[in-house]
């Protein structure tokens, strides 16, 4: 099987601060018309960054400091709203590799574990603390440890929680299942041939 598993993810992260921040925030629902996810990054967090004249806006994802970060750190109940998969893939995009919040919408989560992206939760007062160390030092190194349930941003540790069925399926590498179909391609054409009512040819 591909090597897929996440066992922990680091890098740099930025910080979006704001309770109930839904999907259509994350990316507006005029992108979504796009047949394929390619090129969705180009309008994550769109109405937040820019003016309708296209004028820059102050944001983290505007933030020069903030570039080429791969953890978000978010507030509660992050990813409300629709259930569209576009929002956790324009992150992705983005370069987003893990998400850390107070609380997530369930289906959103879900969209990220099936992504391969961790989403964890952590207590509102470490969370503030994570944004506050991020904010004073954008280049500090935060990591998540998924086989410890721990978030380091520089010397600083903090706990965090996943579901037990998502951090099972991300530390086995079992979330891609496109991957897990493609590596088991001989496997599948065996039973098929046994199926009388296949035919091989």
């Amino acid at each position: 099987m591909t090597d897929s598993k996440r066992l922990a993810v680091c890098g740099t992260a930025v910080p979006i601060s704001g309770n109930d921040i839904d999907t259509d925030r994350i990316i507006p629902a005029r992108f979504m018309k796009c047949v394929t996810f390619e090129g969705l990054e180009a309008y994550a967090f769109f109405d937040e960054r820019y003016t309708t004249q296209g004028t820059p806006k102050e944001h983290p994802f505007n933030d020069d400091r903030f570039q080429g970060a791969s953890i978000l750190i978010a507030n509660k109940n992050f990813g409300c709203g629709s259930s569209r998969e576009h929002a956790p893939q324009a992150l992705v995009r983005w370069g987003m590799q893990a998400i850390i919040g107070e609380s997530f919408a369930e289906i959103f989560a879900g969209n990220c574990t099936a992504l391969g992206v961790p989403a964890v939760t952590a207590a509102q007062a470490d969370i503030e603390a994570m944004m506050q160390q991020v904010e004073q030092n954008p280049q500090v190194q935060v990591s998540i440890d998924l086989q410890a349930l721990t978030a380091m941003v520089g010397d600083q540790s903090y706990s965090v929680n996943i579901p037990d069925s998502s951090r099972l399926t991300l530390l086995e590498g079992s979330w891609d299942t496109t991957a897990q179909l493609l590596d088991g391609q001989s496997r599948i054409e065996q039973t098929a041939a046994q199926l009388p009512y296949l035919q091989w040819a």
